[in-house]
């Protein structure tokens, strides 16, 4: 899948820090870039159960070394002049395993429900949009080259996937689909948004961050149907196994990606 948000034209450089400009932040949209995005967020939700409840580390502590880790790598990456695939999917990783964490405390430790969680991630993506056009008059990934528009694109990347944890562990709940089905559903739900971009003339915007959201909850119910015992509905792989694996994967693409250089932006100013 090639989805990419429309290019439009950059604001000129003020020279102030929060539209300084830089090469291209984030990487082009092949292939490469989806699946290591669905590994990407399967091992945020193993990593996040493994921490949690395998090491008994507990909910609130491992959201305290967590918010932290992600704090340190965010920064680099916002100080980074340039795309680097190692901190880029880093960060990645860290912001999946935040946005599950913080949907998880709003419910297990706060008892907000997932419907009203849901509604109000929904908003608060919505309203990152909307200050993010009116800002910048562009939602291109294409034109990620400032550090405010970067600050914009995290800050959706996160809402995405709070919003995708709670919806889908809404539906979950709902349909009792299980681990399997669900994968399934969600795969088919993506396919289905290809298919309107490249065929049916869904927008470019709508459709990546749609399938964005969506790529969370397959990860999320990948990561889930390997690793949770088989009297739940899993293969029994456990969080420990299915982390290495799916790691071992991510390592695997972003090294050939560091080498070959094939999801990097042409430098653009427009």
């Amino acid at each position: 899948m090639t989805l990419t948000a429309d290019p439009s034209p950059a604001p000129p450089s003020t020279g102030r820090p929060d539209v300084r400009r830089m090469l291209n932040k984030v990487p082009e949209i092949t292939v490469y870039f989806w699946v290591i995005k669905v590994l990407a967020t399967t091992v945020g939700e193993t990593a996040a159960d493994f921490l949690s409840v395998d090491l008994n580390v507990g909910l609130s502590a491992t959201s305290w070394v967590m918010g932290g880790l992600l704090i340190a790598v965010l920064t680099a990456q916002l100080r980074a002049r340039r795309y680097v695939p190692s901190l880029y999917w880093l960060t990645v990783v860290l912001i999946s395993i935040g946005g599950t964490l913080v949907t998880d405390n709003l419910v297990d430790n706060l008892g907000v429900s997932l419907a009203t969680t849901t509604t109000v991630f929904a908003a608060l993506l919505a309203a990152t949009f909307a200050t993010w056009y009116a800002t910048e008059r562009t939602l291109s990934i294409h034109t990620v080259h400032t550090t405010r528009r970067e600050a914009f694109y995290w800050t959706a990347i996160l809402f995405t996937f709070a919003l995708g944890t709670a919806a889908g562990d809404l539906l979950a709940e709902g349909l009792d689909t299980g681990f399997a089905l669900s994968a399934v559903l969600f795969g088919a739900a993506i396919v289905a948004i290809w298919i309107g971009y490249a065929r049916l003339g869904l927008g470019a915007v709508i459709g990546f961050w749609a399938a964005y959201i969506l790529t969370r909850r397959l990860g999320a119910s990948l990561g889930d149907y390997l690793s949770q015992p088989r009297p739940d509905g899993g293969l029994g792989l456990g969080t420990v196994t299915t982390s290495a694996l799916f790691l071992t994967i991510i390592v695997a693409g972003v090294a050939y990606l560091t080498r070959t250089r094939r999801d990097v932006l042409p430098v653009s100013w427009g």
